[in-house]
């Protein structure tokens, strides 16, 4: 078995016009928080690649983390000389459904989320045959929220057929066994 190497020990230097954005990533940041990230930039330079997935067939890079970096090289023309058009980024080699899952941990420690394209992601996540248990683990949710996202999509076909099957947590299987149990407030 060969030893783990962090993508991070393997940083590219990518023309910018061969990296783009991928459709599911619902992170946001405001204006005011986009010109702070230009000057960052500008004056730390780039001290984080971004992460993305290379498509050997097409010799391009689509992003999985780092939109609002590149983004910011792509928009400031200062920036864009200085480093000579070049996007720092290190490549992971994952399938789509990972990938969107790496996207949203990268995303979940430091931005915020627009709700409806966290709700599309769990809905395109449903469908292509991750259970409830994996989406929960991958993306960092609750049980609550991945109840709520799917509540709020008004997505019906994300319950047709099937069993919702997010697992109860560990405390309510144990309330929910005894026998003075009252359901009253349900």
């Amino acid at each position: 078995m060969s030893e783990y190497k962090s993508p991070v020990y393997n940083v590219r230097a990518v023309p910018v016009e061969k990296v783009y954005a991928n459709d599911y990533n619902p992170n946001v940041v405001a204006p005011p928080e986009m010109k702070l990230l230009e000057l960052s930039i500008w004056e730390d330079g780039f001290t984080m690649p971004c992460v993305c997935y290379y498509d050997q067939e097409h010799d391009t890079y689509i992003l999985v983390d780092g939109y609002h970096r590149y983004q910011v090289l792509r928009t400031s023309k200062r920036i864009y000389e200085r480093e000579k058009g070049l996007l720092p980024v290190v490549v992971i080699e994952k399938d789509l459904s990972n990938r969107m899952a790496s996207t949203i941990r990268h995303n979940r420690a430091r931005g915020t989320h627009n709700i409806e394209l966290m709700c599309q992601i769990v809905a395109d996540l449903d469908k292509a045959g991750m259970s409830d248990s994996w989406i929960m683990k991958n993306i960092g949710m609750d049980r609550d929220e991945l109840l709520r996202l799917k509540q709020i999509s008004g997505l019906a076909e994300l319950f047709a057929n099937k069993d919702f099957t997010v697992p109860a947590k560990q405390e309510e299987f144990q309330f929910y066994q005894h026998d003075d149990y009252m359901s009253e407030e349900y």
